[in-house]
């Protein structure tokens, strides 16, 4: 198979997968926490790497609830694999947890909140991380999308997987905070 049908069917399988979630835990109350469907999802085994090295999994797996622009494991490979490895080192679990939290919002906030904050917004709204940072949520060529502090882009690509302490929107690339 040629990597351009590779790259086609890994799609499919997460947009499945992605799918699947949503079905079961549409069908009545997520039992499980947020940290629990991504470890769930081979999607997110580098999140879940990055938020056992920044000693944050406890924290996602409180009562909440938040709100989780989750990065694939694509969106993980945009960075220089030699940062991406120094940022999982011990001596660089502030920095680590300073990028993971920018992607938590407190409360949960499903997409068609989201949605209505656009509106009302004329297309763009400011949500607040839970490292302080401001991350903008804006619309543009049909798409959502969210903006960091340093200017750059990362498509929501799925919404609303639900879970027993919030949920969780899926991203296509890392946001930085300043």
């Amino acid at each position: 198979m040629n990597i351009k049908k590779q790259t086609i069917m890994k799609k499919l399988v997460f947009i499945l997968s992605i799918i699947m979630s949503l079905s079961l835990t549409q069908q009545g109350v997520a039992q499980n926490t947020i940290v629990d469907v991504a470890v769930g999802n081979e999607d997110f085994s580098t999140l879940v790497t990055a938020l056992t090295a920044a000693d944050l999994v406890g924290a996602l797996q409180s009562d909440g609830p938040f709100t989780v622009f989750a990065p694939t494991n694509a969106a993980f490979a945009k960075i220089d694999s030699k940062t991406l490895n120094s940022l999982l080192e011990k001596q660089n679990q502030a920095a680590l947890a300073n990028i993971l939290t920018y992607h938590v919002v407190p409360g949960k906030l499903v997409a068609s909140d989201v949605v209505a904050a656009l509106k009302k917004g004329n297309g763009t709204v400011e949500l607040k991380a839970l490292n302080g940072q401001v991350l903008t949520v804006m619309q543009k060529d049909d798409k959502i999308w969210l903006k960091d502090q340093k200017g750059n882009y990362s498509e929501i690509i799925a919404t609303d997987v639900m879970a027993s302490n919030g949920v969780i929107h899926v991203i296509d690339t890392v946001v930085m905070p300043n």
